[in-house]
């Protein structure tokens, strides 16, 4: 053999060796990170698949637990996973890309594309819907008063839109505030469409998936489309076996997104060296929104910018029916981790957050410590019944119209979240944690004494964000003959079911199409909470019941009228 063919033999040698390190992450990393999916790697569960990225490179890709229970097929990196709302980046970035081609603007009025949205005496830009700043009410909260089941029956394109053209209401002013709006997204889809003549599922194949070599990728248009190695998704009851948990929908832009872990690393490369729209693409894409008042927003284009044990990140996750997603990229190192679930159970942003503390654990900082003591107050020292008596009652968020509940409760101050009662611990001053749940030491909720002008209020953070402020209410004890004064049927000319309320074993009942009875509780004077939010009650100048508008988070001013035959 010639002594060249030696040289290149041995040169390719060193050559495919440092190729194959760069590639893979050492046995006791991935030992780790296994770890943190044990959970999850069981031939009875559904589970997730993880792909870590360095580099440009997937250096550690595996499946946890089961795509399919009924056939007993395992995850893989290959399986295709319904990723719900991280669709939202893709659909986001062709908008980028067809302003890129000048076929439109950003700021664009978005009845130039679809005049069928009403006019509701405010401009409403393309940029809004992309930032979530619109005011628009989001389309899965209205499908439900109107009578669709999330992920049970069919919804389509056709199905939003004909109750977004009834809307009579915005939430707020366009840029005024940050609300979290599907609506938006699937609106943007049907720009795309308009505009380049090409569905949503086309565009992005042609001008993202295909260029990208994204082969597993697109976004699903049809329910009864065949899938190959689609996972399917599943949710558990407590102590129960099992149940499949699918989406159902004919509607894009917001979600309906299918892909793998293989596949998202060629797109997360992208922000690295844009093979897609190019350097310009890439800065658009990552731009954070602004408000009216000049506050900077975390969301940008379908991308959170955000923070882990300080360094910055850039992620979006998404959670439909039995599906969980998320994709998290740790910029500055080079470094990204996605993980697709198929149990409702799961919490990929926080599994990823996990890989990052393995496979960063030299970057990473210490989180912050939480608040430190007043001077002279003991975490330990339990309050006395007199305080604890002192800070119950009902509290009242002006802005979303949410209610709040402190009870003393077997000694112990608790507080109603989600239908839940739960423990409050002192953990300074006037300060407390959340107990009997995983997230409850990230919760701060500061009670500020009464003033000569304000009333006595807490502020609720999550995770040193921005608090909401509850101000103490004065709370509503009806006696049952009461409670008759606001039963009656009820309609919207936003929607078209019947809503019926009755008095029932002393309580209020809200019956609507094709939902169980759910109780009506008294917050305040004429204000009634219950699962489908905040129910306020209108009287006429008579003071008779006339109606009541509907608050309930991403639905605001949602009105109705009591029928008077």
């Amino acid at each position: 053999m010639k002594p060249m063919r030696w040289v290149a033999i041995i040169t390719l040698f060193f050559l495919t060796a440092g190729v194959a390190r760069a590639q893979a992450l050492p046995p006791d990393t991935t030992k780790q990170i296994d770890k943190v999916f044990e959970k999850w790697d069981k031939p009875d569960s559904p589970g997730c698949s993880l792909g870590v990225y360095k580099d440009g490179k997937i250096v550690y890709k595996h499946g946890y637990g089961m795509a399919n229970l009924n056939d007993d097929i395992p995850n893989t990196p290959a399986t295709v996973f319904h990723v719900a709302s991280m669709s939202k980046q893709f659909t986001a970035a062709s908008i980028v890309l067809l302003a890129q081609q000048g076929r439109l603007s950003l700021d664009d009025d978005v009845r130039k594309y679809i005049p069928e949205l009403p006019d509701f005496g405010q401009r409403i830009t393309i940029r809004h819907l992309i930032h979530h700043t619109s005011g628009l009410r989001d389309q899965w909260n209205l499908l439900d008063l109107a009578g669709w089941r999330y992920s049970l029956d069919l919804i389509t394109d056709d199905d939003v839109m004909s109750v977004m053209t009834r809307q009579k209401d915005l939430n707020f002013k366009p840029g005024d505030r940050h609300v979290y709006c599907n609506t938006g997204y699937t609106l943007m889809g049907l720009i795309v469409k308009r505009v380049s003549g090409l569905s949503l599922r086309e565009f992005t194949t042609k001008n993202i998936f295909e260029p990208l070599g994204m082969t597993h990728t697109h976004f699903r248009d049809d329910h009864a489309e065949i899938i190959k190695h689609d996972a399917l998704g599943y949710e558990q009851e407590k102590d129960k076996p099992f149940r499949m948990s699918l989406t159902n929908f004919d509607t894009v832009g917001a979600t309906s997104l299918h892909t793998t872990v293989e596949d998202l690393q060629l797109w997360d490369e992208n922000f690295y060296h844009p093979r897609v729209g190019g350097q310009a693409f890439v800065q658009q894409m990552l731009e954070r929104g602004r408000l009216n008042n000049g506050e900077q927003l975390d969301y940008a284009f379908g991308l959170v910018v955000g923070k882990y044990k300080g360094l910055p990140t850039v992620e979006h996750g998404g959670a439909d029916a039995g599906y969980r997603s998320g994709l998290t990229r740790f910029p500055d190192q080079h470094f990204s981790a996605a993980v697709l679930c198929n149990s409702a159970e799961t919490n990929p942003n926080s599994l990823i957050n996990q890989v990052a503390d393995v496979v960063l654990a030299k970057d990473l900082k210490a989180p912050e410590a939480a608040p430190t003591k007043t001077a002279g107050a003991s975490a330990a020292a339990p309050l006395t019944a007199e305080q604890m008596t002192a800070l119950a009652g009902m509290y009242w968020n002006r802005e979303s119209d949410d209610f709040e509940r402190v009870t003393l409760m077997d000694g112990n101050l608790h507080i109603e979240l989600g239908g839940d009662s739960r423990p409050l611990k002192p953990f300074s001053e006037a300060h407390f944690h959340v107990g009997d749940v995983s997230w409850g030491d990230l919760v701060d909720i500061h009670f500020v004494p009464a003033t000569a002008d304000k009333p006595r209020y807490f502020e609720q953070s999550f995770g040193g964000g921005k608090p909401d402020s509850f101000e103490s209410a004065v709370p509503y004890t009806p006696a049952a003959p009461e409670l008759s004064e606001f039963t009656g049927s009820y309609v919207s000319e936003e929607i078209d079911p019947i809503y019926r309320i009755i008095v029932q074993d002393g309580n209020l009942p809200l019956a609507r199409l094709k939902y169980k009875n759910e109780t009506l509780h008294p917050a305040v004077r004429d204000v009634f909470t219950g699962d489908i939010g905040t129910v306020r009650f209108t009287r006429d100048a008579n003071q008779h019941i006339s109606g009541f508008i509907l608050n309930a988070g991403r639905i605001q001013n949602f009105r109705f009228s009591k029928k008077t035959n």
